[in-house]
């Protein structure tokens, strides 16, 4: 004879189990809080959020934005990597280029008002917020070899996954693969590149930093909260980051749309896409 002793030996009791965890679940070192708890700027509606999870160290998100949708992305403790890509939604083979990002602006050490471009010379997204003001565009993402080599495992389902391992996995659930990525923007951790060409990593702790980032057009968001490649430490150690994303009116005027001819261009190459003269 059975016993029926579980919170979830019947349809209801399941049912009801299932919605209990609301703020609770967790995926892949993804926790999702509940949109009650959403810590929201005071001129944001919380009506208008599309988007609130906490990733942890050794996990990864991904979400499709609305053009004029804003990302917070949130270190409250301070010592979270985050390597960002961005694919155009509707045509994801258009994607986030690191290398152009720094090229076109001629800035290697990106903040408030830099945009991300794509490989098409588009705005993919922008910094309109920065509170951290160090990030690395340079050095790329963590892999199974480097994270192996340091922590003695990589694989995404380790105690201590590689940045790329995760990306993949996180663009994976949109139909991407490998192939499909290239190199991320690091947020929160930075390196300067000395006159001779070195590196010097900057990872020192800094709490309560924060980076909102403006879609441009319909976009693929893919992250993963891994410590960066160059990070001394032993250990896989960091922090969570929380992903807070809403609908947002666009100011007007805009004030980085002109703010460097480089800028203006990439702003025209995407308003042309958008009034349907490109792919």
């Amino acid at each position: 004879m059975m016993h029926r002793n579980s919170s979830t030996d019947t349809l209801e009791a399941a049912r009801a189990h299932a919605r209990s965890q609301a703020g609770t679940a967790t995926d892949a070192g993804i926790t999702i809080p509940s949109t009650d708890a959403v810590d929201l700027p005071p001129d944001v509606d919380p009506a208008t959020v599309i988007w609130d999870e906490t990733v942890a160290v050794g996990g990864y998100a991904s979400r499709r934005l609305p053009r004029d949708g804003v990302l917070r992305l949130s270190d409250a403790g301070g010592d979270a990597s985050v390597a960002i890509l961005v694919f155009r939604a509707e045509h994801p083979i258009e994607r986030l280029n690191v290398a152009d990002t720094v090229k076109v602006q001629w800035q290697a050490y990106l903040g408030a008002g830099a945009l991300l471009l794509s490989d098409m010379g588009r705005v993919l997204m922008t910094i309109v917020v920065d509170t951290s003001e160090r990030h690395d565009g340079m050095c790329g993402a963590s892999t199974l070899a480097t994270n192996a080599a340091r922590y003695g495992d990589g694989t995404a389902s380790g105690p201590s996954p590689g940045a790329r391992e995760l990306l993949a996995l996180a663009a994976a659930k949109h139909g991407l693969e490998r192939r499909d990525l290239p190199n991320p923007l690091t947020l929160f951790k930075g390196v300067r590149i000395g006159d001779d060409g070195s590196t010097t990593f900057e990872g020192a702790t800094r709490t309560g930093v924060f980076v909102e980032l403006r879609a441009e057009v319909d976009v693929l968001v893919v992250l993963a909260n891994s410590p960066h490649p160059l990070d001394p430490r032993p250990t896989h150690t960091g922090t969570s980051v929380r992903c807070t994303a809403w609908h947002a009116a666009r100011p007007d005027p805009d004030p980085f749309r002109d703010s460097t001819p480089e800028r203006r261009r990439a702003f025209e190459n995407t308003e042309h896409l958008l009034a349907g003269g490109a792919r």
